[in-house]
């Protein structure tokens, strides 16, 4: 992806995915067994104030676009819950995903037959011709007016309600944690009547990041260079290494540290080749991002930096959605986990 393109989206807005589905192995979605959709009658109206703005839902939302946002988080939390019906149109998709299933289900929703804007997303216009009662964004620049986009006040003219995802407000994820991502499921829930099911997910998430952080809590934490695949966000050769947000919180449940948190105050690093190199790595996690082959990315940078203890082992992890806020947190606890402390898991 450009420089150009990934600022379009906003790149703070790129941190989602999470937790596991309901009732069944690690990473299956609602969507997947089918479980059947919420009453829009018992337990409404619901108020939700959702980054300073008040809203009330007199019924579960039937009308459900999603924004691009350079985000998996919000649909995925849709299907985890079995909400895939409500959705009208969904602009988001990575193309692959760590849940069995996520994918294909995320590829099968309809897109709208909208002609997006430069952002890559869906313009003021066509969002409002889609009559919609419910609007997800990931950040508040999802409803920029300056950005081309249909703002909170218009949608709420025309009879839908609008939610930016956690962290999203002042558009700085540095500070977003597994929490956040626990948030967003608890607010679908109670926007869509689902909040045992929201709850239960969480549960069944949280019991399996506890037994992992149990398993690795007395191991040696290695050092993790975390980036994304083929990508470029600013001016030096790693312009896309992670410094800080949910994916510290995942590789300290999963038993690692970031080799380059001080490396940035915000999400994301811009470092040179050189001080990548002279980095002690020990493991390295590659996040793909629409990118056809990230393990060929990995191997190559191995072969780049054979002095890593990370080359000399092997230690590599190549996730998409699971390291982001949305609902399988546990899936990239686990992956990486297995990736730092094999003989522990």
């Amino acid at each position: 992806m450009s420089t150009k393109r990934f600022a379009a989206l906003g790149v703070i807005a790129v941190v989602g995915a999470a937790t596991a589905g309901c009732g069944g192995p690690t990473g299956e979605t609602a969507a997947e067994t089918k479980q059947p959709a919420a009453s829009s009658a018992a337990g409404y109206p619901v108020t939700l104030e959702n980054c300073g703005v008040k809203q009330t839902f007199t019924k579960a939302p039937g009308r459900v676009v999603v924004m691009n946002g350079a985000s998996v988080a919000e649909v995925s939390t849709l299907l985890a819950l079995g909400l895939e019906d409500r959705i009208v149109v969904n602009q988001q998709s990575y193309g692959m995903s760590e849940v069995p299933g996520r994918a294909d289900a995320i590829k099968a929703l309809p897109k709208g037959d909208i002609k997006l804007n430069d952002a890559f997303d869906i313009p003021r216009e066509a969002m409002l011709g889609q009559r919609p009662d419910l609007v997800l964004s990931t950040t508040a620049y999802g409803f920029d007016a300056k950005n081309g986009f249909a703002t909170r006040d218009q949608l709420k003219d025309v009879g839908a309600n609008t939610y930016i995802s956690p962290q999203g407000c002042d558009q700085d994820t540095s500070r977003m944690t597994i929490e956040d991502s626990r948030a967003l499921l608890r607010d679908m829930g109670k926007i869509f009547g689902v909040s045992d099911r929201a709850e239960r997910l969480i549960v069944e998430s949280d019991k399996r990041i506890a037994e992992v952080v149990e398993k690795v809590k007395d191991e040696k934490k290695p050092n993790v260079l975390v980036l994304f695949s083929n990508m470029t966000m600013g001016g030096n050769d790693f312009s896309s290494v992670v410094a800080k947000g949910i994916y510290n919180d995942i590789l300290a449940k999963a038993g690692g540290t970031n080799a380059f948190e001080s490396a940035s105050k915000t999400s994301f690093a811009d470092l040179s080749k050189e001080k990548v190199a002279a980095a002690d790595v020990d493991a390295l996690v590659v996040i793909s991002y629409n990118d056809p082959d990230p393990t060929a990315y990995a191997k190559k940078l191995l072969k780049e930096f054979p002095q890593w203890s990370a080359a000399k082992n092997d230690a590599y992890v190549v996730l998409s959605d699971s390291i982001y806020l949305g609902p399988s947190n546990d899936v990239a606890v686990e992956k990486i986990a297995k990736t730092l402390h094999p003989d522990a898991l």
